[in-house]
C-alpha cells in the first residue's frame, strides 16, 4: 500500500469516477518503488511532500500514457522527477572509511 493519498492522484487527473482505482492504486505503488529503488531508500512516514510530488506525477504519466504506443516521442519518466527525487538520492563514492 502506497504512502501517497488514491484521492491526491485522481485530484491530479481530474478524475471523477471509481472505474480505475485499482489500476491507479497499482501505479502509485509502483511509482513509490520506483522512487525508493532511484534514491536507494524506500519511502517512509512521514514522507517529505517533494517525494510525493514526484510519486503523483510518475503514477499520473504512466496511467495516461499506458497505451504505449503513440506518435509521440514519450519519456521514460516525466520532466521534472529526477529533480524532485536528486536531494534524497543517496551518494555512493566507493570510498568507505
Amino acid at each position: 500500500m502506497s504512502h501517497t493519498p488514491l484521492t491526491l492522484l485522481k485530484s491530479q487527473l481530474t478524475l471523477g469516477h471509481d472505474l480505475d482505482d485499482a489500476l491507479l492504486q497499482h501505479k502509485l505503488d509502483v511509482a513509490e518503488e520506483w522512487i525508493g529503488n532511484h534514491t536507494g531508500t524506500p519511502l517512509a512516514d512521514p514522507v517529505p511532500v517533494s517525494l510525493t510530488e514526484a510519486a503523483l506525477q510518475l503514477a499520473a504519466y504512466w496511467y495516461v500514457q499506458r497505451e504505449g504506443a503513440s506518435d509521440m516521442r514519450l519519456a521514460a519518466v516525466p520532466f521534472g522527477v529526477l529533480d524532485l527525487i536528486a536531494p534524497y538520492k543517496e551518494s555512493v563514492t566507493g570510498n568507505a572509511q
